[in-house]
Formats: C-alpha cells, structure tokens, sequence
C-alpha cells in the first residue's frame, strides 16, 4: 500500500558554467541593497545641503545688502548734516 519513504535525492554536481552559489547570491543581493540604501542617503543628503546652501546664500545676500544700506545711510547722514562738506572746506 505504501510506499517506503527513500532518502532525498543527492545534490548534482555545480554546473562550471554556473558557479553561483547560494551564499554569492545572498552576498549580491545584500551588496546592491546596501548601494540603494547609500544612493538614497546621499540624494537626501544632496538636497538638504542643497537648501542650507540657498538659506546661507539668502542669508550672505540679505547681510550684503543690510551693510550697504547702512553704510549708504552713514553717507547720507553725514552729508546731510554737513559734516562732510565741512571738512572738504577746511582742507
């Protein structure tokens, strides 16, 4: 009625023009998961040093502006308080 239960058939030999085995499989495929993981990281890492460097542009362009504006406004106080005409005069 039943039959006996036999051993498990033996592996075949690797095929030579197959020498992937299931340990360099496993390794392949925990290496390109590991270089996605990376290539990710580094895009996030790309755009948020990207916009540090637009905020510390904004943030350089507004102090240049901030300086110049102040310096201008120096000018115009001190010519219009005559400060500079005076001195021109007494040289």
């Amino acid at each position: 009625m039943h039959e006996p239960i036999s051993s498990p058939m033996p592996l075949p030999p690797p095929c030579p023009l197959c020498p992937f085995t299931a340990a360099s499989l496993a390794g392949l495929k925990a290496t390109v998961l590991l270089l996605l993981v990376l290539l990710i990281k580094s895009r996030i890492q790309i755009r948020f040093f990207s916009a540090l460097g637009v905020l510390l542009l904004v943030l350089q362009t507004l102090t240049v502006l901030a300086v110049g504006g102040l310096a201008g406004a120096a000018l115009l106080a001190a010519l219009a308080s005559g400060w500079i005409g005076q001195r021109s005069a007494a040289a």
